[in-house]
């Protein structure tokens, strides 16, 4: 449930902090008191499109925050969950919204900022509008058709069903890529082998690339090496100018100066030792530019090599994973185009058990739905009656279509007839915004049990009714309010009277300023009181009052 709403500079209301209960919630007030302020918070946070014009003016910003509570929060952090968001903290979603004249708008959700449309995800899971602007959902065919599946609870079948008709629908367009295709001609294959060919005769994997490019980089600087080799040789070895030459001479005057001071000797014995490494080191670097000499068959192979690997490189890839997979798709191509014939027989095969196993389900569904469809329409009907349409028809049409869809192989029309001696039409043919509020109320009311919203906003759902009437939407209101939290703007007072919890909008104005202030009634029975007496056509009349307190009796 809506558990508290913080809202500031939204249209002409300042700032209001309010904190509500469960069940019914009425909100009252004057014609033109600013009722939908607290509809516009809640559309807010649903994730309602808006522009700055809602901001109040003469301010820069405009926010609405909410605390929402459950009992469980599995489901809604399922849901966050898989938008990456933090999950519910303590059984509470906390959202924000900040609505700014020249930044961009923000949203929060659970502390952590994020997109509109995530917002928008998130409130068709936990609240639901009916009023003025709504009824095109209830328009919906397939959105009747879900209605209709959540009452008849055909949840676990459709899921079967889907998952069926999807790998029916991927066979389907496989198969019609397979006919569409063309058989290849004789150029056309012999290019395919030939690429393929190609990549084998390669003989690729990366560890033989790595080596082949260390090969060709050893060959391209061969003669570089060659050259700095051979004169490291030269300088280090007994040449007339060489290291090994002139270490020689230093190691003959250090053994006579060893023979004059016998403590000199280490020092001799380590320019000896220096001797043998410069002359081990010419040695090495002799067969460095022997090594460097590669004959002309090696570096033609190489060179060979090279150019087959760039080649390869430029056509599929940077790297060998994905010419390897080019050659897997050549491969596959020439493999399917082989048996063009043989692949459909098998894929034919294949859709063919699948679809007995569909037209099965959606023939259970079907049946689910028409007993649904009976069940649903004769108690909407009766409650519609209650609600004031004396006269009032109300149908659920299940209609056998030709072909397998998504969702079966029936489709849904809710159809109503208001008055007598009229024909009963689809929703959007024949009601008016409050004959559809109160049809969504039936809708609401009968499917209370299986609706998982925990949220509902009612708008004009009184419109066009009074007395009788009245107290019966009232009562389904309180009725639905035992399943869900169900907020409802009235001007009625007998559909005021029956809410658990009652706010009232009120409007001040002065020469210079308008300013809007909701606050509860219901902690204070005597304010209450006066509000449905003023609902009833005079606060301070005696009649009222009397004739109010009725009907906040128990």
């Amino acid at each position: 449930m809506l558990e508290f709403l913080r809202i500031r500079n939204l249209a002409l209301m300042d700032a209001v902090e309010l904190e509500f209960g469960q069940g019914f919630i009425a909100v009252t007030g004057e014609t033109g008191a600013g009722k939908s302020v607290l509809l516009g918070a809640l559309a807010l946070l649903s994730g309602s499109r808006a522009d700055k014009t809602i901001i109040r003016q003469g301010e820069e910003t405009c926010e609405v925050e909410a605390v929402i509570a459950f009992p469980d929060t599995s489901a809604m952090d399922a849901v966050l969950a898989s938008m990456d968001l933090p999950p519910c903290d303590d059984g509470s979603l906390v959202l924000r919204r900040t609505v700014s004249r020249s930044k961009a708008a923000r949203v929060h959700i659970n502390g952590t900022l994020t997109t509109l449309a995530r917002l928008q995800e998130l409130g068709m899971h936990w609240i639901d509008f009916h009023g003025p602007g709504e009824p095109q959902k209830l328009f919906s065919e397939r959105w009747q058709l879900r209605l209709l599946d959540r009452f008849a609870r055909n949840g676990s079948a459709l899921e079967a069903y889907r998952e069926d008709f999807r790998k029916w629908r991927a066979l389907a367009r496989e198969m019609e890529e397979l006919r569409e295709s063309e058989q290849l001609g004789e150029d056309e294959r012999a290019f395919l082998e030939s690429q393929i060919a190609a990549i084998d005769t390669a003989d690729l994997s990366d560890e033989s690339v790595a080596e082949l490019e260390r090969d060709h980089a050893r060959l391209t600087g061969a003669q570089d090496l060659s050259e700095a080799a051979a004169s490291l040789a030269a300088t280090l070895g007994d040449d007339d100018d060489g290291v090994s030459t002139r270490l020689g001479t230093a190691l003959h005057t250090a053994r006579r100066i060893t023979a004059i001071d016998s403590s000199l000797q280490p020092l001799a014995d380590r320019l000896e030792s220096l001797i043998i490494e410069t002359a081990d080191l010419a040695a090495e670097f002799s067969d460095v530019v022997d090594a460097a000499d590669i004959d002309e068959s090696t570096a033609a192979s190489i060179e060979e090599r090279m150019a087959r690997w760039l080649d390869l490189k430029r056509k599929y890839g940077g790297d060998v994973s994905r010419i390897l997979a080019k050659r897997g798709e050549l491969a596959g191509r020439l493999e399917r185009q082989g048996d063009i014939e043989g692949s459909l027989r098998c894929l034919e095969k294949q859709a063919a058990e699948i679809e007995v196993r569909l037209s099965a389900q959606a023939e259970d569904i079907r049946r689910a739905r028409l007993t649904a469809a009976r069940e649903l329409s004769k108690a909407c009907a009766g409650l519609l009656l209650r609600l004031g349409f004396r006269k009032a028809r109300f149908t659920i049409e299940v209609e056998r279509e030709d072909e397998l869809r998504e969702y079966g192989n029936c489709s849904v029309s809710f159809r109503f007839s208001p008055n007598a001696g009229q024909d009963l039409l689809p929703l959007n043919k024949i009601a008016s915004s409050g004959e559809l509020a109160r049809v969504m109320l039936a809708l609401k009311a009968v499917l209370a049990q299986v609706d998982a919203t925990p949220v509902l906003v009612f708008d004009e759902v009184d419109a066009n009714v009074g007395g009788e009437i009245a107290r019966e939407v009232g009562a389904e209101l309180a009725k639905l309010g035992t399943s869900h939290q169900v907020f409802c703007v009235t001007h009625l007072p007998q559909v005021a009277a029956a809410a658990v919890s009652h706010f009232v909008v009120q409007k001040a104005q002065t020469d210079d300023a308008t300013a809007v202030a909701i606050r509860p009634l219901h902690p204070a029975p005597a304010h209450r009181l006066e509000e449905i007496a003023r609902m009833l056509g005079d606060r301070s009349s005696k009649i009222a009052r009397q004739h109010a307190k009725a009907l906040l009796s128990p």
